[in-house]
């Protein structure tokens, strides 16, 4: 799946879906988690991709995915050891996403100690609606963030709790990867997840960006 940059006016398939863990104190809480020291980062393949209107599947190796909204920044210039201060200049635009979570399979994976690219990477496990231009978020700590399903509020929050705000998640992902343009980053989730059903239809909604629409099947 492509997606359309609108400060570059072009789409790009992602090479790199950079998504934080634990970024909110009380999803953290809620995990029986303790706050991370740094950012917590782990990856999803750019085919869990699916645009506003598509559909989440249940893969048969689970029985109970989870619900986590998102604000998503989209890069839109390379990037190596950028500094906090000029972070939020590499962001093409923001986004509303769902990164979506085999629970009963993460939790196998960390009674291990396994890594949880198998709970996290499934086809549809990325659900991303449209972005829009970083311009007119003048500031990404700023924003309202929810969830519905099936008309019922789940999650609600506010990006100014995120533990590490996106210009430092920026400049440390970029200490790691190099960041080109197209790679997302999810910046983490506030509390209320949960399970969701087949069936269920899932709005999720940030600031004034475009909502993002899907469902189970």
């Amino acid at each position: 799946m492509e997606i359309y940059l609108p400060t570059l006016n072009q789409s790009i398939r992602p090479g790199k879906i950079l998504c934080i863990g634990k970024n909110y104190a009380r999803h953290a809480a809620e995990m029986h988690s303790a706050v991370p020291e740094q950012p917590m980062v782990f990856l999803k393949p750019s085919t869990a991709l699916v645009a506003n209107g598509g559909r989440i599947e249940i893969p048969p190796a689970s029985f109970e995915v989870h619900h986590e909204v998102e604000l998503v920044a989209a890069i839109g210039r390379t990037g190596k050891n950028i500094d906090v201060s000029e972070a939020l200049n590499y962001i093409d635009g923001y986004a509303v996403g769902l990164d979506m979570t085999a629970r009963d399979i993460q939790q196998r994976a960390k009674e291990k100690g396994h890594p949880w690219s198998v709970a996290k990477g499934f086809d549809t496990f990325a659900p991303i609606g449209a972005f829009v231009a970083a311009s007119e978020i003048p500031n990404p700590q700023n924003l309202s963030i929810s969830l519905t399903i099936n008309g019922e509020v789940r999650q609600e929050g506010h990006t100014g709790d995120m533990v590490f705000p996106v210009a430092q998640l920026i400049s440390f992902c970029s200490t790691i990867f190099t960041l080109e343009p197209g790679d997302l980053l999810y910046t983490g989730t506030p509390e209320g997840v949960g399970a969701v059903a087949i069936g269920d239809k899932l709005v999720a909604r940030l600031g004034e960006v475009p909502e993002l629409h899907v469902e189970v099947h």
